[in-house]
């Protein structure tokens, strides 16, 4: 299918080493210890732009705005099939994130079962729930805007943080000022925010080593929507952070504090 302006979609091949939504000849096999299921789904690619050259950094108001429409319209599109519980979106930007092709674009995975970091991510939101009678990320907003010193952007429907537990040096997460599930419930005013701060979360990336700034974006949704920047780049624009030894068999450690990080994203802003 195509979308007007500067977006078009297209949904994958069957073939295509990810999800389906047909699935033949399989048994489920499960024991005690073991579980095998199968697993339907979809899997789509949205084309930002057929400029090859621009980047959700360089794209102008208009052009955002064309695939945060074009994410919204996909999303309602694939939760209506019966088969689907979630759909992911996100951008895999440059090739030190594994992306093959140079065009700017999304993909966006639906599927039949809730992914493993959404189970988790909310089970912290319904034990906070519990526990304090209201939403974790409001709750972390609020606590944020009243110590700003981790805040990096700002509009009148969003902002973005580098959040306290950043394990990525320059991670941030991008969280609505009004609490809403998913990405359908964004006014018109919101869709128009929302392509903004997109656009100046990427361009601040490429100022900080002059260079466009890998990253893997994605957006989550369902108790609080909310989207997760995790950039590989640490010092320079080709020395990268690597998971390895303690903190893939123990636990993440910092490079740098999200305070300082914080600071050096804001100061790239002068430079766009």
């Amino acid at each position: 299918m195509r979308n007007p302006a500067y977006t078009s979609t297209y949904v994958f091949d069957n073939d295509f080493p990810a999800l389906r939504s047909d699935v033949v000849d399989f048994t489920p096999a499960h024991d005690s210890l073991l579980l095998a299921e199968a697993e339907r789904g979809v899997c789509r690619v949205v084309c930002f732009s057929p400029d090859h050259s621009l980047t959700m950094g360089t794209m102008d108001a208009d052009q955002a705005r064309a695939v945060v429409d074009t994410w919204i319209g996909q999303y309602d599109e694939l939760m209506r099939l019966p088969f689907i519980r979630y759909v992911q979106i996100f951008e895999n930007r440059g090739e030190m994130m594994g992306c093959s092709n140079p065009h700017p674009h999304s993909q966006i995975w639906a599927s039949e079962s809730i992914p493993n970091e959404i189970v988790t991510e909310q089970g912290s939101f319904q034990a906070w729930h519990e526990a304090h009678g209201s939403c974790l990320l409001c709750e972390y907003l609020g606590r944020e805007q009243r110590e700003p010193e981790r805040v990096v952007l700002e509009n009148e429907s969003f902002v973005t943080v580098v959040p306290f537990w950043a394990v990525w040096p320059f991670e941030t997460l991008l969280l609505p000022k009004r609490h809403l599930a998913s990405i359908s419930d964004l006014t018109e005013n919101e869709r128009g925010d929302l392509a903004s701060m997109l656009t100046r979360i990427a361009a601040n990336y490429d100022a900080i080593f002059s260079v466009p700034f890998p990253y893997t974006m994605g957006f989550h949704q369902g108790l609080h929507f909310h989207a997760h920047y995790y950039p590989p780049l640490l010092r320079s624009a080709t020395v990268r952070k690597f998971m390895v030894g303690y903190e893939m068999l123990a636990t993440p450690q910092r490079d740098i504090t999200p305070e300082i990080a914080a600071a050096i994203i804001r100061s790239a802003a002068a430079r766009v």
